[in-house]
């Protein structure tokens, strides 16, 4: 065997000797010989060749052959070269250096360092790769996509012709490889054009399971070296009963590397055309977006008559978005809409702007080491199609907030020992209509989630606490905080008789934790009493001021030892309150770990927040509202894919639950499986009169290792209603999926009573590499 290592920039060798030398190199690279529309190899064929110029070449065959008559050279048997991370097998390869042609012969296999092979009978190509010609190509992708040609032939620097090709991302079957695979597209001629980087397929067909299912006469798309091209992309379809069937058209329009124009036009049976344009700019520093779409509806009597929002004649929108660095820290962006009417984006599911919850926001953020800032100016939307002037109409119930930020501030440095912590805090809000509703239980005039006219806060607190740990492990943490709100109201809804005041609150807390570690040959636990002590002032106004951000208050073992409770800042705990627990993880040798958290929490003095009327009831019914709180805890287990976590709130006399929750998740060889269940006593406080249990299972079974089916179902027990079913079959492989989906919803009131049930049909194929139809469905869950 001749084995010759070599650096091809050196002149050690003859010329000749360096040409071939470079000339085998460079061939391990043509990677351009696959069909680069979906392979992604290198595309060495287009001149597109990066090597390091310091690598080492090694050559290996079992011999090496030189006719000095001939000029040409040759490396016979056993042919094996190795440049760059890249390796061509041959059983022979011979340089001529008349023509400058390089041939490689019998059973030529190139592996890239990038993971493609590529296989051919034999190979011949000039050294500068003008010209060239391969027979039976065959090129197995790093991205597991095959491509296949009876030969393919390199033309004038430019042009690369395959003949007969086919491609696909399908594996082949192992039992039968010469079986078709699942899918395929097959043309006579694929033509790849370098210099205007296109690839054109011409008398064409896709195929699934060997049978042609789409004649394609000529098409023609962007090589993979050309990230952005204008044309035309995928088509899609979707049906609505008022719109009627539509078809959607994208045309993609690349202006410069950075910036670029997506047109769209939709036709709909029964409203007409529908035009959208997108303009994406990308800039050094971040990107934006530019949206609009309109409509002139041929048929807006087909809305129905409760929906008048829907039935204008010329409808439509314009959307923007946007996000940019300032620098390291700062940062600043956007996410706007503005529409003739409430519903148009909803109703015509413009992408990026068809929720139905619409918030509109103005952002400026910095971060830095501890320093945290969040400007952001608010304006909530919502896609109703009820008019402004209905009484039930949600969107002008929605607040302006101008603005909204939050600051955090931690020194560097130590305090005493401690750490301090600064938090700043400042909304203010603009609300057009009054949401509110009729006296449900408390002295109050109503239940009053947001006040009509103008009302704000501003929060700025000071926290310093310290551990001191002791011999025998147990943990002391003291704890001083001071805290300060200012707070207006400008408003009729609420009935207060002062316009403007001020909140301060001064805590002094202290909390201890005595871990203690249990261990033996099989386990080891560590149990961990907790109790918390925290001394404040009544909390001033409690209920008098509006409250807009700490409405949605759950006590549970969660937030026991929490030193506010509550979610938000306009409201604050008051009064001496206490929180004992304990709590508990433990870990076994053969796989299964536990935790849990129980405890209980005591008002020892002054006034009671919880206990306390509020526009929105908070802490009403919470376990809070007396002296002595109802029992929280939580456990959970879990052990390799299996999970389960229960938790409850129980009467603090009775023990009888008053609020439960479970949640299992477990995977295995056949499937899949979750399960939840939600109980919720009855509050009468809310409008609940009575108990509410509501319960999800669902999951998915493996027919077959590519078949599976899938389904869920959420029951209401109270009301005896399914409120949601949903099943789907669907296929899975390495180059296809298939799903087809039924959905079934019908909601249940507050009052108990059972809504309009709605029904909807889905399904979603996708051919990997290629295109994908319709929308995967969301079990749930899984």
């Amino acid at each position: 065997m001749v084995r010759v290592g070599l650096n091809v920039t050196r002149s050690v060798l003859p010329t000749w000797f360096a040409r071939l030398a470079c000339g085998t190199a460079v061939l391990c690279l043509a990677g351009g010989i696959s069909l680069p529309a979906y392979a992604q190899t290198g595309d060495a064929l287009v001149g597109n060749i990066q090597t390091d110029p310091n690598a080492q070449l090694l050559l290996e065959s079992d011999e090496l052959v030189y006719d000095i008559n001939a000029k040409t050279i040759s490396a016979v048997g056993g042919v094996q070269i190795d440049y760059d991370g890249n390796r061509l097998v041959a059983r022979q390869v011979t340089y001529d250096q008349n023509t400058g042609r390089l041939k490689a012969m019998g059973k030529v296999e190139i592996v890239e360092k990038d993971g493609n092979r590529i296989y051919a009978d034999n190979l011949d190509i000039t050294d500068d790769f003008r010209e060239g010609f391969v027979n039976a190509l065959r090129v197995e992708a790093a991205d597991n996509t095959r491509f296949a040609a009876e030969s393919a032939e390199r033309i004038g620097g430019e042009l690369t012709t395959f003949n007969n090709g086919i491609y696909t991302a399908c594996e082949p079957c192992r039992a039968k490889p010469d079986k078709a695979p699942l899918w395929q597209v097959r043309a006579q001629k694929i033509v790849w054009n370098g210099k205007k980087k296109t690839i054109r397929f011409e008398r064409g067909r896709f195929e699934m399971f060997g049978m042609p299912l789409a004649f394609l006469p000529a098409f023609e798309i962007a090589d993979p070296t050309v990230k952005r091209k204008s044309g035309f992309l995928m088509p899609s379809y979707r049906y609505e009963t008022d719109l009627g069937y539509g078809v959607s058209v994208p045309y993609f329009w690349a202006l410069a590397p950075n910036y670029d124009l997506t047109l769209t036009g939709t036709g709909y049976t029964k409203q007409g055309f529908l035009g959208e344009a997108e303009w994406r700019h990308r800039l050094a520093n971040g990107a934006y977006s530019i949206k609009l779409a309109g409509i002139s509806q041929m048929n807006p009597d087909e809305f129905n008559d409760s929906e008048p929002e829907d039935q204008s004649k010329n409808r439509g929108m314009i959307g923007t978005s946007g996000a940019f660095q300032i620098n390291p820290r700062w940062s600043y962006g956007w996410n706007v809409m503005a529409q003739t009417d409430k519903a148009f984006a909803y109703r015509y599911g413009i992408e990026g702007y068809d929720d139905y919850n619409i918030t509109n926001q103005i952002y400026l953020t910095g971060l830095h080491d501890r320093n945290y800032f969040d400007l952001r100016f608010y304006q909530f939307l919502v896609q109703e199609s009820i008019p402004d002037s209905n009484t039930s109409a949600s969107e002008p119930k929605q607040p302006w907030v101008l603005p909204s930020l939050d600051y955090a501030y931690t020194p560097t440095q130590s305090v005493a020992g401690g750490e301090l912590n600064f938090d700043v805090n400042l909304q203010a809000l603009h609300r057009d209509r009054e949401d509110g509703t009729t006296p449900i239980g408390l002295t109050r005039s109503g239940y009053l989630s947001g006040a009509e006219g103008n009302n704000g806060r501003i929060t700025a607190e000071a926290e310093w606490k310290r551990s001191f740990i002791s011999d025998n492990g147990l943990v002391i943490t003291p704890l001083l905080a001071l805290r300060g709100d200012g707070m207006y109201v400008d408003s009729d809804s609420i009935g207060v008789t002062r316009s403007e005041a001020f909140r301060a609150m001064a805590t002094a807390g202290l909390e201890a934790r005595w871990p203690i570690l249990f261990s033996s040959t099989s386990s080891t636990h560590v149990l961990e009493p907790t109790a918390q002590l925290f001394v404040r002032n009544n909390e001033p106004y409690a209920g008098d001021m509006p409250n807009e951000d700490a409405q949605s208050f759950v006590f549970d073992a969660s937030s026991l030892f929490d030193r506010d409770k509550f979610s938000g800042y306009d409201r604050v705990e008051g009064g001496t309150r206490a929180n004992l627990g304990i709590r508990y993880s433990g870990t076994f040798n053969n796989g299964w770990s536990l935790n849990g958290i129980a405890g209980q929490s005591f008002q020892l003095g002054g006034l009671n927040s919880f206990a306390t009327d509020d526009f929105v009831n908070a802490g009403a019914e919470s376990g809070l509202e007396s002296s002595r709180s109802d029992y929280v805890a939580m456990i959970g287990a879990s052990r390799g894919a299996f999970n389960l976590t229960t938790g409850g709130r129980f009467d603090k006399d009775s023990f009888e639950v008053r609020r439960a929750e479970v949640a299992s998740t477990t995977a295995g060889q056949y499937g899949t499986m979750f399960l939840k269940y939600a109980f919720i006593a009855a509050q009468p406080t809310y409008g609940f009169e009575d108990d509410r249990h509501e319960v999800t299972l669902g999951g998915s079974a493996k027919l077959t290792p590519n078949w599976r089916v899938l389904g869920s179902g959420t029951y209401d027990i109270i009301s005896d209603t399914l409120v949601k079913r949903t099943a789907a079959l669907a296929y899975d492989d390495e180059c296809f999926t298939y799903m087809m989906s039924y959905t079934q919803e019908q909601p249940v009131t507050a009052d108990g009573n059972q809504g309009d049930k709605t029904t909807t049909w889905g399904f979603n194929i996708s051919f990997r590499t290629l295109w994908e139809f319709g929308k995967p469905v969301d079990i749930g869950g899984i």
